[in-house]
Parts: C-alpha cells; structure tokens; sequence
C-alpha cells in the first residue's frame, strides 16, 4: 500500500474489514486529522522524556565526585611510582611521563566540602607537576644529553 499524503490514509487495498489489533476498542476510532495531529506530539514528547533522563543520569552526587576525584589521585600517585621506579633504574622513562602528564590533564573533579581531600589531591597534583618540569629542565640542560 502506498501512502502519497493525509487524504490516502482512509484509503486501503484489501477488502477486510478494519478491526483493532487489541482486543478493545476505545468507541469511536479518531479521524485522519486528529491522527495525523497526534504524531508529531507523541514524538516530540518522547525526544524530551529521553533527553530529561539523559540529564538525570549526568548528575552527579557529592559521593560520586568524591570517588572520582579519589580515583583521579591514586591514578597521579601510581603514575609518580612508576616514574620514580624508572629513574632509580637510571633509565629516563619518557612513556612514564606521557602518561603522567595525560593523568595531571585530565579533569579534576571536586571532592565537595571536603577540605582535606581537597588538599591532598592539590598537593598530588603539585608534586605530580613538580616533576613534569624537572623532566623538562634535564631535557633542555645540554649537560645531560649523551
């Protein structure tokens, strides 16, 4: 059957009668035009109901936060022990320090109204700076180059 606007829609090619695929009816079925007006919203509405619960799940409580920011701290603290294993091997491990930087990048959620998490994590992000410059600086000293 082929459908070419709002007028084909009553139109059909079979010769069976039109029964409602439940098994109620709801009295009278609605006209093509209260059919065709009804689609839009449904649709419409749907985009929204999914979009409101797409922002439900980006909300973040003060718990969540808080383990990301933990998580984001012991991943900088496991990158400067790789870094510090690297160097006591006399080796100058420059992936080490590529990740290091990637993991300093990365956002830093806050840990609420914690004050003292909050001053942890700055002091890891310190250090975890502290020791991209001096890697940068023995870069940059021609006396260490061989």
């Amino acid at each position: 059957m082929k459908i070419t606007g709002p007028a084909a829609l009553g139109a059909s090619s079979s010769a069976r009668p039109s029964r409602p695929a439940s098994g109620f009816s709801l009295g009278s079925a609605p006209s093509a035009s209260a059919t065709g007006a009804a689609a839009p919203t449904a649709s419409t509405s749907g985009v929204s109901d999914v979009s409101a619960l797409m922002a439900l799940q980006g909300v973040e409580g003060p718990l969540e936060r808080r383990r990301r920011a933990v998580r984001r701290g012991g991943g900088l603290l496991d990158r400067l022990d790789e870094l510090k294993l690297a160097l006591l091997g006399g080796e100058a491990d420059e992936a080490a320090l590529r990740r290091l930087s990637r993991a300093l990048q990365e956002e830093r959620p806050e840990a609420g109204e914690e004050a003292g998490l909050n001053a942890v994590l700055d002091e890891i992000d310190l250090r975890a700076s502290v020791e991209l410059a001096k890697a940068e600086m023995r870069r940059a000293d021609p006396r260490t180059r061989s």
